[in-house]
């Protein structure tokens, strides 16, 4: 399941390819009968398999074909017959079947505004984009919710809606411009979430010792001497922290809320959504009560969880976590 992954991306045409280097280089994709984009798998051995529509590399079996970039093998995969491998890794495909469509038209959606003609490859098969692990990935749920909602994307002003997502956003979702900065944008500015309840991560303590935070700003607090406590100065209109004071013995550093949990870790500190904070010793830390898991802008995974178990369909969904966008079928 997605944690806190920043999926925003300019928008890109439906058949992905990069551009040709001559006229004799063109990329497999751009000829496929159906769309196609290429997931740069990396450096291994790769073998076609007997029936043309699928291989292995290292020994595990993909859809589509490969073609070698180098030492780097590169699937050259349907688009949908990708998602039937990012949708059960990117949300339980135990969850609800709403659910799951919700998830598999984001993931739609960010590959296709993701994508980029002019690069050597469109995705890799991590959570630096989504994780995508073949056939061996696939759930008949997950494939079930892809085929239920092909060629489904969230569109804005005519163009790809930009799409982030993050497990839980403990009641609140956050502005894309307070997260990231940048222009604000209409449909990822915040809604109040009353679904996601149920997650584990709903509400929870975290424990930061002094020694963790003095190792990751010592530069910060050298002017100050040793760190003595912590402190929040700024939240935004959702409530996370926006800076952070270290206070130490001669005066203290502020810090950026996003550069905090960074170097902090996004699993030692789940997210920026903090309730309370209070420091102990024995030996010195700061333990943070605090709600939710990940960035929190965009779809909250949970509370799409929550919405579906209470009736909703996809489509219901995706405006409420999307307000203003449009869910448009582009063709196949």
């Amino acid at each position: 399941m997605r944690r806190a992954v920043f999926l925003m991306l300019g928008a890109a045409p439906f058949f992905v390819a990069r551009a040709a280097r001559s006229q004799n280089d063109i990329d497999p994709a751009s000829s496929s009968n159906a769309p196609a984009l290429r997931v740069l798998l990396g450096s291994g051995d790769a073998q076609p398999g007997p029936d043309g529509a699928s291989f292995t590399f290292e020994g595990r079996p993909y859809r589509g074909s490969f073609v070698r970039d180098g030492a780097q093998v590169v699937n050259v995969v349907d688009l949908e017959q990708y998602l039937y491998s990012v949708v059960p890794h990117e949300m339980s495909p135990r969850w609800a079947p709403a659910a799951l469509q919700v998830q598999s038209i984001c993931a739609r959606t960010y590959v296709l505004q993701r994508s980029d003609p002019r690069r050597a490859y469109d995705l890799v098969p991590s959570e630096l984009n989504q994780v995508y692990e073949g056939i061996l990935g696939e759930s008949p749920a997950g494939t079930a919710a892809v085929d239920a909602t092909a060629g489904q994307v969230l569109t804005f002003a005519g163009e790809f809606a930009q799409i982030a997502y993050s497990s839980c956003c403990g009641g609140h979702t956050e502005a894309s411009a307070d997260a990231w900065g940048g222009v604000p944008i209409a449909y990822l500015n915040g809604v109040v979430c009353t679904w996601c309840a149920p997650s584990p991560n709903y509400r929870w303590t975290d424990s930061v010792s002094f020694d963790d935070i003095s190792a990751r700003f010592g530069a910060q607090l050298a002017p100050f001497g040793s760190l003595r406590d912590v402190r929040v100065t700024a939240y935004d209109p959702s409530g996370r922290a926006r800076a952070f004071e270290l206070v130490a013995d001669r005066g203290s550093a502020i810090i950026k809320g996003s550069t905090f949990r960074l170097d902090i870790g996004a699993r030692a500190l789940r997210s920026l959504l903090i309730t309370s904070l209070r420091t102990v010793q024995g030996p010195a830390s700061v333990l943070f009560d605090g709600a939710g898991l990940g960035h929190g802008v965009g779809l909250c995974q949970w509370g799409a969880q929550g919405m579906a178990l209470a009736g909703r369909a996809a489509p219901e969904i995706l405006a409420f976590y999307f307000p203003g966008t449009s869910l448009t079928t582009t063709r196949r």
